[in-house]
């Protein structure tokens, strides 16, 4: 109960929500939650970047659980239509990098593979879990939408770091490791990509992939803007591997925005809300803590907030 206790806690949760257990490696766990639904939401996915098996824990559950969620939908026999949360994962990665991605582009799995960079196999589940998808829905007639965030960053409800702020707030907490996925990125305000899932279940014309990508920063920008807001943190304005001179990489959120859907956070509102939800729940110091030296990163008891395990 641990895990869902913020969950149970929210307004009227006593009487407007009803929560299952179910298994994405368990197949027909999730007929029982899906049965009589309209709609159904699939947003998680196993994301573990230091896992000693990637293929088994990471990217085989991530696809058969997404392959059950939708034999669910078939079963029940009442499902309108599936949303899925992809991610710029699924999108952005590959041998040469565009100035601007839509829709069409598609990570390269095996370069992934080769290349073994932080994060990979997150970039391979999230592709082979979402053409697989395609294929699935294709086949079953199923009415399926994907929304495919980029690094979703905002204030939040659950106790523990979110795996996308460990990324977001590594110019703060010296996470060395993750500079290279927030070197040329994307943001989206959490808030913004529920409401978009939402807007797009609803509207007659959704059909395909949709990119739902607020602001392009560099991590030379957020680093700049935390030093801004706070100071105390002593944000440095160099990073281990990372060129000084970086070009924006853009994600083109066009597509939704002329469905009627609008963006209405800055990266500041982003960060701002971030690092305040952070300090309310004790996962980042007031100030900032001296690092171990030589290493850059946080002390032990520090290191532990942010991973959540405390």
């Amino acid at each position: 109960m641990k895990k869902v206790k913020h969950l149970l806690e929210l307004p009227k949760a006593s009487t407007h929500l009803t929560l299952w257990k179910a298994d994405l490696n368990e197949e027909g766990s999730f007929d029982e939650a899906i049965k009589g639904c309209n709609g159904v939401f699939h947003v998680a996915t196993p994301m573990d970047f230091e896992s000693k098996d990637p293929e088994n824990e990471v990217i085989k559950p991530t696809i058969n659980g997404m392959l059950s969620i939708m034999k669910a939908c078939v079963n029940a026999k009442t499902v309108r239509k599936l949303a899925f949360t992809s991610s710029a994962a699924a999108v952005r990665f590959g041998e040469h990098e565009k100035p601007v991605y839509d829709e069409n582009c598609w990570t390269d799995v095996e370069f992934c593979r080769n290349k073994k960079m932080t994060g990979w196999m997150y970039f391979v589940s999230k592709s082979l879990a979402e053409q697989a998808a395609w294929k699935f829905a294709k086949e079953n007639n199923l009415d399926f939408i994907t929304i495919i965030p980029p690094l979703v960053v905002g204030s939040f409800l659950m106790p523990s770091m979110p795996p996308s702020l460990i990324t977001a707030l590594s110019p703060i907490t010296g996470n060395e490791a993750h500079y290279s996925i927030l070197k040329q990125t994307q943001f989206v305000h959490l808030d913004v990509l529920c409401n978009a899932h939402i807007f797009l279940y609803e509207h007659p014309k959704a059909e395909g992939r949709y990119i739902c990508s607020g602001c392009d920063a560099t991590i030379h920008d957020v680093a700049k803007l935390l030093r801004e807001k706070f100071p105390e943190y002593n944000v440095p304005t160099k990073f281990k591997d990372v060129d000084e001179n970086l070009e924006i990489i853009s994600f083109s959120s066009k597509k939704i925005k002329e469905l009627g859907f609008g963006f209405k956070y800055n990266l500041e509102d982003m960060y701002v809300g971030a690092v305040e939800t952070c300090r309310g729940k004790g996962l980042l110091p007031p100030a900032a803590e001296k690092r171990v030296e030589g290493t850059g990163l946080l002390p032990p008891a520090a290191e532990k907030r942010v991973k959540g395990t405390s």
